[in-house]
């Protein structure tokens, strides 16, 4: 029986570690993608991305494995031993966690190496030489990491030096230019991946800023309170006051799912509109403030006094009246 070299490549479905993914494949290389779902990242099964996945695994055959980081990825926005990017994305510590997960999975599947669809300074907070090293070296997997799309600008892996795979035949590819991998693209018949723009939210301007005004207020944030930072739009009321308005019809009731039963619920009576979710200090002005915004943007006549429903499952309901805020006043209190 024949040996065949086995790889486990960190799958994201996008254009580079797809790429890496066909050149491992073209080198008779079994890969196992491994794929990880966070609230920020693939966290929707249903959405076209992850479907592609799917899909591709299949079609090249090879295997899927996803890892699901839910608490033990709450440690690491907290406090990152390497900061955060530009936004709320703390990559290094990130990529760090993930590299350990893979190397678990490499030695329960008995594999050969780890691989990646990383490019040499396409990202300059955590794909420079010293920090793939950094990675590498603090999750224990230093020769172990092929990045094929980079290898010929990198230091010479074991994979390559065993002849598991053929350095000749893999990239010299650097920066943030994607012309070599289109290039590269078209030849493997690659057509559908996401945008470079797409994927992880905690890359995103706006979140980083909403992250932001959660951790500055509330240092001892929960995951949950990180997982609604995905939807509607948030208000600072005061420093220890936010509520959430939601936007539509699914962000509504997405927002109810991770509704606790201390939870404040509000929502206009009479009208419709949308769902409100209240964080703070139970105090009628701060009540009164948060009820005039979600009037503003529910159907609700913007020039009368509106009732406003606030609730909770344990024991907590009022009903206040209010007029509708403007939306631009509405807009002073929206963290941008």
């Amino acid at each position: 029986m024949v040996y065949k070299t086995k790889a486990i490549l960190l799958y994201s479905g996008g254009l580079d570690s797809t790429l890496a993914l066909h050149i491992l494949v073209s080198q008779n290389v079994e890969v196992i993608a491994l794929t990880f779902i966070t609230p920020f990242y693939n966290y929707n099964r249903e959405s076209k991305v992850f479907k592609n996945i799917i899909g591709t695994v299949e079609r090249l055959g090879c295997r899927l494995k996803t890892i699901n980081l839910q608490e033990e990825y709450l440690p690491i926005l907290k406090s990152p031993k390497y900061g955060f990017g530009s936004a709320a994305n703390p990559c290094i510590d990130c990529r760090i966690l993930m590299m350990k997960h893979a190397k678990k999975i490499m030695e329960e599947e008995k594999a050969d190496f780890i691989a990646t669809g990383e490019v040499l300074g396409q990202r300059p907070f955590s794909q420079t030489i010293t920090y793939l090293k950094r990675i590498d070296s603090e999750a224990d997997v230093e020769g172990l990491v092929l990045r094929p799309l980079s290898a010929k600008l990198l230091p010479e892996t074991i994979p390559e030096k065993l002849g598991l795979v053929d350095r000749e035949r893999l990239f010299g590819i650097r920066g943030k230019s994607r012309k070599v991998q289109l290039d590269l693209a078209k030849s493997f018949g690659i057509t559908d991946y996401p945008s470079p723009a797409g994927g992880c939210l905690l890359t995103e301007p706006a979140f980083g800023r909403r992250f932001n005004d959660l951790k500055n207020h509330n240092p001892n944030f929960s995951l949950k309170d990180t997982i609604l930072l995905k939807f509607g739009r948030h208000f600072r009321i005061n420093d220890d006051t936010k509520v959430i308005i939601g936007r539509n019809k699914e962000e509504n009731e997405e927002m109810i799912k991770y509704v606790e039963p201390e939870d404040i619920v509000f929502e206009v009576v009479e009208y419709k509109g949308p769902v409100g979710l209240y964080f703070g200090r139970v105090e009628e002005s701060l009540l009164l403030r948060a009820a005039s915004i979600i009037v503003a943007y529910s159907k609700a006549p913007k020039n009368t006094l509106i009732k406003v429903r606030f609730y909770n499952k344990v024991s907590f309901e009022k009903i206040l009246e209010t007029n509708a805020i403007s939306l631009e006043g509405a807009h002073l209190f929206l963290i941008k």
